[in-house]
């Protein structure tokens, strides 16, 4: 089923059609909506100007979803879904693989640790996060499909992601080329955006949350400390929640009025960290010496690590670290605005070719070098098939080698 989505283009009204709800063809949405420049910023993820501030939630937004895939089911029963092996283990909650009964479909379910089942902060974050999920609706954030309480144990089911996370990759390779972290970098800033025009600033962006399908889409995920700014905030004032190496300078010093330039400091930690291999303040467990880092000491630059990353991503990695929130970029659109310049690849189109063309743009003209590079390094590697020939001869040789020291030992 395609819909349309109508967003004002350098004084224009551009008509998309777009026939699904995934990452690819949501490219074109943010390559314009990143283009477009208002006089008070860049064009929103829900198409209106979007400021550093949180936005209040909307009743629709240009990532709305066709009808059918709004369909969720909220109320779930964990009776319609057969559990399988362990996905993982978190500090306050359990993922396992599940299957749908009816369809076969695969989901993760994620349930609540039964030793926390008591503790009502911890229920009160994890129904938090239930509700979060539930109003974020987007091709770059995991989606929730619903969840309930089963015997005081609170659970939600969510979507498989095949492709690991980010941090999988840095422990294969060590980090990424430059193409690779911009196109990371634009996926996530599409997220990001997204939820800071519903209001919610996620607080805990770093590699191990940023998930992976094989063909290099990256979903952002887990929001369990994520903060609701249009509900009242579950964590006493002053109180320091985060990662400990991608936190804000104001979320360590427990700010009350936090915005989503938080999230776009951690963006430069985790962008910083792709690109070099090193994260930009390390302290060991020595948590003390590390916010002490991260508060005053100047971020070091990308060009001192390598010496092929273009001036314009060492540029915004450098504004994504200020310590002051107002010297950061605007918003998560105009990160992303200089990652799809710096990934644009279309040949330029000559004045008969631009007339003939149709009002309609598809997604498949958007192109992504460093998707693509990441789909390759997301591949399985190859079996090794050894031919029949090849096994005959290394026997032979073998009988051959064992005759002759036998012969040689006889003599």
């Amino acid at each position: 089923m395609s819909y349309a989505i109508h967003t004002p283009f350098r004084g224009n009204v551009v008509r998309l059609s777009i026939e699904r709800n995934d990452c690819r063809s949501f490219n074109l949405i943010d390559e314009l909506l990143a283009k477009c420049d208002t006089s008070e910023g860049t064009i929103g993820g829900n198409g209106t100007a979007a400021t550093g501030e949180s936005a209040p939630a909307k009743s629709s937004s240009a990532f709305d979803s066709p009808p059918q895939l709004r369909n969720r089911v909220l109320n779930l029963s964990l009776a319609n879904i057969e559990l399988g092996e362990p996905l993982g283990t978190g500090t306050v909650g359990e993922v396992f693989r599940g299957r749908w009964i009816k369809t076969g479909e695969e989901v993760a379910v994620k349930l609540l640790q039964p030793g926390l089942s008591e503790n009502q902060l911890v229920r009160a974050r994890f129904r938090l996060e239930m509700s979060i999920l539930q109003r974020l609706n987007h091709p770059h954030i995991i989606r929730y499909f619903g969840g309930g309480d089963v015997d005081g144990r609170l659970y939600y089911a969510m979507e498989v992601v095949e492709g690991g996370n980010i941090r999988d990759l840095l422990d294969r390779y060590g980090k990424l080329n430059w193409q690779e972290v911009a196109s990371v970098g634009r996926q996530v800033c599409s997220a990001l955006q997204y939820a800071h025009n519903q209001g919610i600033i996620h607080r805990d962006l770093k590699p191990s949350n940023l998930f992976l399908t094989k063909e290099g889409c990256v979903k952002l995920g887990d929001f369990g400390i994520a903060r609701d700014t249009n509900a009242e905030d579950i964590t006493d004032q002053g109180i320091t929640v985060g990662t400990h190496a991608y936190m804000s300078p104001e979320q360590i010093t427990g700010q009350a009025t936090l915005t989503g330039k938080a999230d776009l400091y951690s963006l430069g930690c985790v962008l910083f960290e792709l690109l070099t291999g090193e994260k930009p303040f390390a302290a060991g467990n020595n948590f003390a010496l590390l916010f002490e880092q991260h508060l005053h000491k100047p971020a070091p630059k990308v060009t001192e690590y390598i010496s092929d990353c273009p001036s314009k991503l060492a540029s915004i990695i450098d504004q994504l670290l200020e310590k002051d929130p107002d010297r950061r970029p605007f918003n998560a659109r105009t990160v992303q605005a200089v990652m799809l310049r710096l990934l644009e690849k279309r040949p330029a189109a000559s004045s008969a070719e631009a007339a003939s063309q149709p009002p309609d743009v598809g997604a498949g003209t958007v192109t992504d070098p460093g998707l693509q590079s990441l789909a390759r390094k997301l591949l399985p590697p190859p079996e090794r098939h050894v031919s029949w020939q090849a096994l005959v001869i290394v026997s032979l040789l073998t009988i051959v080698a064992v005759c002759a020291v036998v012969l040689a030992t006889r003599s």
